[in-house]
């Protein structure tokens, strides 16, 4: 405020022209008009700072929209944002509703958004891959994905590779992804082939778990027969699997099913 009285002091003395006051107070020749066409029109209050925030927002959704959104929402605490958008449009087809982003931000602002509960996640694997230079040195094991089965049947793929030739040790099909029924095909495989020095898979179910060093009943079991266990971090968000893999790149073999 001191800096803009003496500028407009100075100029008034009209002692020097604009040019050379704005250099000595270091503005712009625009910014020295503006001070003293405030000063001129509203006196020493025209010097002060003026609140910058738009006075009017023309996207900003209406206050009885808000309230609606906000009292279905708060009879119906587990109801997302699509399914408020879809619920309001259907009792009240003739208004014109926000997106769902923004309905998901009129009940963020309001506090009404439930946290989720944080999922425990397995522990990284952060020692070398094991190079796979020669047969039966490393196997790879994965679940295909589930799928329905004729009879409606849930039908989990394990597939077993050997990571050095990509033979194919075991393709077969379980009723259920859990330790008793993929150790029993892991046994059968021993049985025939011998067993490898490590069996490489990724972080799921039932390979690994949320407990710590990432180990499961299964991983111990290989432990104390003397296999490593190594688990690749897949990076579901992009389709790929992440870095790790880069040095000891695996073609998964692909089951066909008639």
């Amino acid at each position: 405020m001191e800096e803009k009285l003496r500028y407009v002091f100075e100029y008034e003395r009209d002692e020097r022209t604009m040019a050379e006051l704005c250099a000595q107070f270091g503005i712009c020749r625009d910014t020295g008009y503006v001070w003293l066409r405030r000063y001129r029109e509203y006196g020493l209050k025209g010097l002060s700072e003026a609140n910058r925030a738009a006075r009017h927002h023309p996207n900003q959704t209406a206050v009885g929209i808000e309230q609606a959104v906000l009292e279905r929402r708060e009879a119906h605490m587990r109801w997302g944002p699509r399914k408020l958008k879809r619920i309001l449009e259907r009792d009240q087809p003739g208004r014109v509703w926000p997106a769902t982003s923004t309905i998901g931000e009129i009940v963020k602002r309001a506090g009404l958004v439930v946290p989720r509960k944080k999922r425990r996640r397995t522990e990284p694997y952060t020692q070398p891959l094991a190079h796979a230079g020669e047969a039966n040195r490393v196997w790879c094991a994965d679940f295909k994905g589930w799928f329905r089965a004729g009879d409606g049947a849930r039908v989990d793929p394990l597939t077993i590779t050997d990571a050095w030739s990509r033979y194919l040790l075991r393709a077969q099909a379980v009723e259920k992804a859990d330790t008793e029924r993929v150790r029993a095909i892991f046994e059968a495989a021993f049985r025939e082939h011998g067993m490898p020095e490590a069996i490489r898979t990724d972080n799921g179910a039932p390979f690994a778990s949320p407990a710590v060093g990432g180990l499961s009943r299964l991983a111990v079991w290989w432990a104390r027969l003397g296999i490593e266990h190594e688990r690749i971090p897949f990076d579901y968000a992009q389709g790929r699997l992440s870095a790790p893999l880069k040095s000891a790149p695996l073609r998964m073999t692909t089951l066909y099913c008639s």
